[in-house]
């Protein structure tokens, strides 16, 4: 009778842990596959993220191109204004100044030099040198505004680009937040670890052989002394400065657009076309900024994952 009752406790005691190492593995052997597609993401998204940090790096340095090339623009205009001035005797408008070369010959035909030759020579030499500077201001400002609205595309076009990749990268960024929930993962493994040490001491004082119990447990128990926070915290964090990103470079993409829209580039209204354009360089700088730190948080939310799949990596082995 007596051996009968130890025969049944030990029984009872060897199912426990047998129930134990079941409830370990389904807790634990999932882990490193599960990390395995997380860090695919996490690299997929840091690769996303690098190219619209280079997009917006772009677009902050057109941006700043354009502004040097509109202030030379503005001090070519002001340069017309005073060779007109100059002519005239008196402060032209805008539109004068726009179309004083059209007719510039026209006015040196007009100008009556009889009765004082000499006087005329100098008139006719200065008007010479007059329309002679004019027309090389208006060629290069020509040039200039051509470039400056190129500058204006490619910075609405790279802003466009960096928005659309702070897109993609937020939604990665939350799928690896949300990827199986890897943190509850590790938890639940850590306790159904901690069940098995139970189970381990019982079925010893039983006379059980634990050692494959002892071995699976030693390894997967690993899991207990890493923290698996940062891994969660990184791809949030790269989630909120993507999203912040691509709020910030939408908003820049459409000023960018409309700063660079011929009403804006032709219109009289100095002071909207600088704001716009400024504007438009400050939300591409505060894009890139938040697409850089965003690249960071994925990189580092990589390490966070090394770091767990080396022990997911032998616990799934010893269990499988």
């Amino acid at each position: 009778m007596i051996g009968l009752c130890m025969s049944n406790a030990y029984a009872t005691d060897a199912l426990d842990l047998d129930v134990a190492l079941r409830n370990t593995y389904r807790a634990c052997v999932d882990i490193d596959e599960n990390l395995h597609d997380l860090k695919v993401l996490a690299g997929v998204n840091t690769a996303v993220t690098a190219v619209g940090s280079g997009l917006g790096i772009g677009a902050t340095a057109v941006g700043l191109a354009k502004s040097n090339i509109d202030k030379q623009i503005e001090q070519n205009f002001v340069d017309m204004a005073k060779l007109m001035y100059e002519y005239q005797g008196n402060e032209p408008t805008a539109d004068e100044v726009d179309r004083w070369l059209a007719d510039a010959y026209e006015q040196i035909d007009r100008l009556d030099f009889s009765g004082n030759p000499e006087e005329a020579a100098k008139k006719s030499a200065k008007l010479a040198q007059w329309v002679a500077e004019g027309t090389a201001l208006e060629e290069e400002q020509e040039k200039l505004k051509s470039k400056s609205q190129k500058l204006g595309n490619w910075r609405t076009g790279l802003l466009a680009g960096n928005t659309a990749t702070n897109v993609a990268g937020a939604i990665i960024a939350s799928q690896t937040v949300n990827k199986n929930d890897i943190v509850g993962q590790i938890q639940t493994c850590v306790t159904a670890t901690t069940a098995l040490s139970r189970a381990i001491a019982a079925a010893r004082i039983a006379g059980a052989d634990t050692t494959e119990a002892e071995q699976i447990y030693n390894i997967c128990r690993e899991y207990e002394f890493v923290d698996v926070s940062p891994i969660a915290k990184r791809g949030k964090s790269a989630m909120i400065s993507s999203s912040v990103g691509a709020g910030l470079g939408g908003i820049g993409t459409i000023t960018s657009g409309v700063a660079n829209s011929q009403s804006v580039r032709e219109g009289d209204d100095v002071n909207k076309r600088k704001n716009l354009n400024t504007a438009s360089n400050v939300l591409s700088a505060g894009a890139t900024v938040a697409t850089v730190a965003a690249t960071a948080f994925n990189a580092t939310q990589i390490n966070a994952i090394k770091k767990v799949a080396d022990i997911s990596y032998k616990c799934s082995g010893v269990l499988k």
